[in-house]
């Protein structure tokens, strides 16, 4: 079992640095109100060649959308991670609590990694009141996405949010989302 994964997202260097301390160049970061915007290639990954991801500090997730290689595209729009969100102005920080979310708009959302979640939690590698914390968080995502018709842009918008993703037939421009 591997211990919380800690990303960092140095917005001046536009690079994200894995927790393996991996440095991945950034084509895109932009900040908002809400949250941080980051878009980049994904290198040496067969299954996908693209990722933007959203950080959303209030409501304790990363939003990300996967651009998926031809033959491994899955049935989902979104991937949610729970997970603690430090903003720091230059440089913010994530800690991936091991749950996440998956939603296909309109369709269904699923919590997935429960069983990561439950090793992580017997093998000490969360402690009590981080674990209550990413398991309460995961069941709000979940309530508010059903509440919403599993439509993340709904929901989201209740917060005040309104994401905005690159365009994929010109990765140079910006799409609103839905």
């Amino acid at each position: 079992m591997h211990p919380p994964k800690l990303q960092t997202f140095d917005v001046p260097a536009a690079v994200n640095i894995d927790n393996k301390g991996l440095r991945r160049a950034v084509a895109e970061y932009r900040v908002a109100p809400f949250g941080l915007y980051m878009s980049r290639e994904i290198v040496a990954r067969e299954s996908a060649h693209w990722i933007e991801s959203w950080l959303l500090p209030d409501l304790g997730i990363v939003v990300s959308d996967w651009w998926w290689n031809p033959g491994h595209e899955r049935d989902q729009d979104y991937y949610l991670d729970i997970a603690q969100v430090e903003p720091g102005g230059d440089v913010w920080r994530t800690t991936d609590l091991y749950l996440d979310v998956v939603v296909k708009n309109g369709r269904w959302s699923e919590l997935l990694d429960v069983d990561e979640f439950v090793a992580a939690i017997r093998e000490g590698l969360l402690d009590e009141e981080t674990a209550q914390w990413a398991l309460d968080r995961s069941h709000a995502v979940v309530a508010a996405l059903g509440a919403h018709g599993h439509d993340l842009d709904a929901w989201l918008a209740t917060e005040g949010i309104v994401l905005s993703w690159r365009d994929r037939d010109r990765t140079d421009e910006v799409r609103p989302a839905g």
